[in-house]
């Protein structure tokens, strides 16, 4: 079956694929056919064509999963398949992967809820405000049991204790009888459903899934762990993703298509990879078209998903928000993708403390990022109850806080804001952000191009100023291996900036002068960089 991954942990999965080739599982393919050929065409493929049909994807869905018994190449058993009156389409398994103020007793870890400048859980400094504001948007609403959040995931811990309370329940399901009581095609679903082992029992066997649950909708003021951003909201756990963080395209369709049918609000999806492919899309239409709203992560390689797709965030469906990530001083994460054309709004997502299985533990990444924005919806719908989740796309984006580190990097610029979402209010410009500040002309660049093994450092100071920051007329390295350090006066790295930044401010520094290191590897070299003013306050 197609395996899927999750978008939000740092963590690489060895799983094997040709160059630029997403990954797929060898043999199996997802194919749609027309409801006339249903049954006449799942035949021929068996008895003709030498393949099995393993089974349909869901009661939803026209598409089955097919497993080819011969040893062919995948091209050569698509065009088979696609050559078959009654076939619509032919795509690899594909497989997906991981993208991880009440009196909870490590609610001060939690700085995307509110940052007052503490130490994130790893012990790097913060920049006060840079939260999501979720004290006050407390003040207003805590949420309601009313909302369904489905987490597709690696599966959801019921028995973690800040998770108990908010387990969704199937109250059309008598629990083992083994009877499917309300005819939804799943027998025994209390809690949601297994589609890794096809049983009803999506317990958490990695901890990302409960990682993400816990941000969404941890208990809070409790006396216990964490705090989530709705404290009051059920849990839908739906695992497609298996213990070692990967899952299949037919699981990926399988869970959206129950999360859809069962009425989940929100489809929270910390996951990402394969190529494009028509059948998810076809799910993820049909969730839009039962109006509730689906987040994803934007990814974890540092990449512009502008110009390299990554899926499901990028599927242009009008219920899709696509989640990068910040750190605590209001920087994009290093690792977040961006895109100012497909990636909607950034949040919280680098040392992120949460809810595993057996304890707490902080994980960083998109998958960290896109929880805090599914809390958020379920917030807004406590008071909202009658939005659609284009309506709900809409408010998201419509109160995102302007932020520095997003402004360029997503469609609307700025970092997702609970309250001022809950209120429907437009959020105040960043102050924080050096584009808002004063600036004097200053010209200083790189070589053009630089180097193979370079590395040179440059000095910036402006007197009196409290705070600096350069703008980068132009900015050119290569992507991950080539890097500008931004240092304050004591030589600290305080951040740093790879691939194309044009336009683009650095972080801003204390006090009137910093530092800029340029080093390179000793491969590519390109451009380097041009700083044309100096911002400051």
């Amino acid at each position: 079956m197609n395996k899927l991954a999750l978008g939000a942990m740092l963590v690489s999965f060895g799983i094997s694929a040709q160059a630029n080739q997403p990954a797929a599982v060898p043999g199996e393919y997802v194919v749609r056919l027309s409801q006339q050929a249903f049954e006449q065409e799942n035949l021929r493929i068996q008895n003709e064509l030498g393949m099995e049909i393993v089974r349909k994807i869901s009661p939803q869905s026209k598409a089955v999963l097919v497993r080819d018994t011969l040893v062919r190449k995948a091209a050569v058993s698509i065009r088979t398949l696609e050559a078959i009156r009654g076939v619509e389409i032919a795509e690899p398994n594909y497989i997906y992967t991981i993208n991880r103020t009440p009196n909870d007793a490590d609610f001060s870890k939690l700085w995307g809820l509110v940052n007052e400048g503490q130490l994130d859980p790893k012990g790097r400094p913060g920049v006060e405000n840079v939260d999501i504001d979720a004290d006050k948007a407390w003040d207003i609403t805590t949420g309601s049991r009313d909302v369904v959040v489905a987490v597709i995931d690696t599966g959801v811990d019921p028995t973690i204790p800040d998770l108990k309370n908010n387990i969704w329940v199937n109250e059309g399901e008598i629990p083992g009888n083994g009877i499917d009581d309300d005819n939804n095609g799943y027998v025994d679903d209390i809690h949601g459903y297994d589609f890794v082992n096809n049983d009803a029992d999506p317990t958490d066997d990695h901890g990302h899934g409960s990682h993400c649950a816990g941000t969404i909708g941890a208990e809070g003021n409790n006396e216990i762990g964490v705090a989530g951003v709705a404290w009051n909201v059920r849990i839908m756990g739906l695992k497609f993703l298996s213990e070692s963080g990967s899952g299949t395209l037919d699981a990926a369709i399988s869970s959206i298509d129950y999360a859809t049918s069962m009425g989940a609000h929100i489809q929270s999806n910390s996951w990402g990879g394969g190529g494009f492919s028509e059948n998810l899309k076809d799910a993820i239409v049909r969730s839009n078209e039962a109006k509730a709203i689906f987040i994803a992560a934007a990814g974890n390689s540092n990449e512009n998903n502008d110009s390299g797709a990554h899926y499901p965030s990028n599927y242009d469906v009008p219920n899709v928000v696509s989640v990068a990530a910040i750190n605590n001083s209001g920087e994009r994460a290093s690792f977040s993708n961006y895109g100012l054309n497909t990636v909607h709004l950034g949040a919280p997502g680098r040392n992120i403390q949460s809810t595993i299985p057996g304890g707490y533990d902080a994980w960083s990444g998109t998958s960290m990022a896109t929880p805090h924005v599914s809390g958020v919806a379920a917030l807004v719908l406590s008071v909202d109850k009658g939005l659609s989740g284009v309506e709900l796309k809409e408010r998201l984006m419509n109160t995102v806080r302007p932020m520095a580190g997003m402004r360029g990097k997503t469609i609307t610029g700025g970092v997702v804001n609970a309250y001022y979402a809950v209120t429907n209010q437009v959020a105040p410009i960043d102050p924080n952000d050096p584009a808002n500040w004063e600036t004097v002309d200053y010209s200083l660049s790189s070589p053009h191009p630089y180097e193979k093994d370079f590395d040179q450092t440059w000095e910036v100071s402006l007197e009196g100023a409290k705070m600096i920051s350069v703008h980068f007329s132009k900015f050119e390295t290569e992507n991950k291996f080539d890097k500008v350090y931004i240092m304050d006066a004591e030589g600290k790295v305080v951040s740093e900036m790879s691939g194309n930044n044009d336009g683009a401010y650095s972080v801003a520094v204390s006090g009137s002068s910093m530092s800029i290191r340029l080093v390179s590897d000793s491969s590519v070299n390109k451009y380097g960089f041009d700083i044309d003013k100096i911002a400051y306050k």
